[in-house]
């Protein structure tokens, strides 16, 4: 992996875990191309156009785990479009059953690192970025290896339209500190928390994981950041 790789935050840990069933594995080889995005193309000028379906806004969720809040999301709001980012196999076999067991058509999908997917969207063309439970590296040796870096921070909001928002969500209080100091320092981010409450409670429509639910059991309390792009 290139230094530059490293330093832009690119994807680091497993991409592949417990051996898929013989349907997951179809859905990799049959779903998932008509739904992946081809970054060797040139990006439209507008997303909304990667749909076939009309569009009003697009939204990306980076690193979305099992799916459930993509799912959810784009269940909830047909009109909107939400790219998906996920270089874990397992995950993405979880989402691609979900997307067509639902019949969704406003998702597309990356199978890769959020850094190229960032690259390749043309400026001010999303209205919302969602990273939620994101690794948080605990060991000081590995906070290079964090996602929420000072480049990565200005590649959100190159894409962000004015006015649109990144949300953050976390149970590792070092990296919500970490996030917060890193994104206020950025010009093109305002906090919009206003009480405790507001970094408390999730944002509207958030929905809960199974790993928020396994960090509530086991008493990690959560904390959600909301940042509106200038």
């Amino acid at each position: 992996m290139s230094h530059e790789a490293e330093r832009r935050g690119a994807f680091f840990g497993r991409r592949k875990g417990k051996r898929l069933r013989s349907g997951q594995a179809d859905r990799l080889d049959t779903l998932l191309p008509r739904l992946a995005l081809d970054l060797a193309r040139l990006a439209p000028a507008d997303p909304r156009t990667l749909f076939p379906v009309r569009v009003d806004a697009v939204c990306l969720e980076i690193g979305f785990g099992g799916g459930e809040h993509l799912i959810a999301q784009a269940e909830a709001s047909p009109r909107t479009g939400f790219i998906g980012c996920e270089p874990f196999v397992n995950g993405m076999a979880k989402a691609l059953a979900a997307i067509e067991a639902r019949g969704l058509v406003n998702v597309r999908l990356h199978q890769g690192d959020a850094t190229d997917l960032l690259d390749w969207l043309p400026a001010a063309s999303l209205e919302r970025i969602d990273l939620i439970y994101p690794d948080p590296w605990p060991k000081r040796r590995h906070w290079k290896r964090r996602f929420v870096q000072a480049e990565s921070i200005a590649a959100l909001a190159r894409v962000l339209a004015t006015g649109g928002e990144f949300h953050f969500a976390s149970d590792w209080p070092d990296y919500v500190s970490w996030t917060l100091q890193r994104v206020l320092r950025a010009p093109a981010f305002a906090w919009t928390a206003r009480r405790a409450d507001d970094w408390r409670s999730p944002w509207p429509g958030f929905v809960r994981t199974r790993y928020e639910e396994k960090a509530l059991r086991e008493g990690r309390v959560p904390c959600y950041l909301v940042f509106r792009r200038e």
